[in-house]
């Protein structure tokens, strides 16, 4: 049972039908280099939390919310985000900040999986038995993004010699375009 609600945590986060969650972890990604790994596992991890949190109060019937403005909240978080990188200069105040605005992020992003989320957990599975391993694989996939957005930005800024401003300009541009997109479309 662990590892069906792991795989399908896992695959949430990198089911390429609801990709706001990869724009989203790109956006937050965009602004780091390889060397700050530890920074980034720390963001990603708040935003799962605030995930978590948002799955087990619509689990436990205490939060319900218009889908419609879920699916609109979405992919302004990500707007919101990559403005963030673009508008702001790096400062320690301003990454606390962005830990904070994970995990507020995630809480939002929950309630787009949270209807599914209650029909996973039926009327007689345990919260936790359902959540542990589901949100360890939600973790397990931010990962893997984190891995490749890495990747691409250490041959984009140290083997092409790319300005990390502009890597950032243009990763910040493209998923504020894309979560543009989704908000109109």
């Amino acid at each position: 049972m662990f590892s069906t609600y792991f795989e399908l945590g896992f695959d949430h986060i990198l089911d390429i039908k609801a990709y706001d969650h990869i724009l989203f972890i790109v956006a937050l990604c965009a602004i780091y280099t390889v060397s700050q790994w530890r920074e980034i596992l720390l963001l990603v991890t708040a935003f799962t939390v605030g995930h978590c949190i948002t799955l087990v109060l619509s689990g436990l019937q205490i939060v319900s919310v218009n889908s419609d403005v879920v699916e609109f909240l979405i992919p302004l978080t990500i707007i919101i985000t990559a403005a963030g990188n673009v508008l702001q200069k790096r400062t320690y105040s301003r990454l606390r900040w962005y830990y904070i605005l994970a995990l507020f992020f995630g809480l939002i992003h929950g309630l787009g999986f949270s209807n599914y989320f209650k029909a996973l957990l039926g009327k007689d599975d345990n919260i936790v038995s359902v959540l542990l391993p589901f949100n360890l694989g939600v973790e397990a996939g931010q990962i893997v993004i984190v891995a490749i957005i890495m990747l691409i930005a250490w041959i984009v800024i140290d083997v092409f010699k790319v300005n990390q401003r502009e890597w950032t300009l243009f990763i910040s541009g493209a998923a504020a375009g894309v979560a543009a997109m989704l908000m109109i479309g």
